[in-house]
């Protein structure tokens, strides 16, 4: 069955970097677009970053781009977010996703099995 599996998180101060993984299994991780999403407490689920199958078009929240950086290896089966200049508001549980086609999108609908997340904690 399809799995995702997040790792990276962790606590770090305003300005420092993270970067999360993802690892993929059950499925041809090459096939289908990914995205990371996030959630905040007492917010709704936010994509944060996506990519399309290739890597060739990417797609980033306004709060982060710049920032952050979205790459997949598809011999690896793995999804990374590159995390830069982190800021307390960036606080939140972070989600892989697999898409559910080729097509880069950032909606929650768009994305059909999620991971447990990875909590990412940014002090002042």
């Amino acid at each position: 069955q399809v799995q995702l599996v997040e790792s990276g998180g962790g606590s770090v101060q305003a300005g420092g970097s993270l970067r999360l993984s993802c690892a993929a299994s059950g499925y041809t991780y090459s096939m289908y677009s990914m995205g990371w999403f996030r959630q905040a407490p007492g917010k709704e689920r936010e994509g944060v970053a996506s990519l399309s199958t290739g890597g060739g078009t990417t797609y980033y929240a306004d709060s982060v781009k710049g920032r952050f950086t979205i790459s997949r290896d598809n011999a690896k089966n793995t999804l990374y977010l590159q995390m830069n200049s982190l800021k307390p508001e960036d606080t939140a549980r972070y989600y892989c996703a697999k898409g559910r086609d080729t097509t880069c999108l950032a909606r929650p609908v768009d994305y059909d099995y999620w991971g447990q997340g990875t909590q990412v904690t940014v002090s002042s």
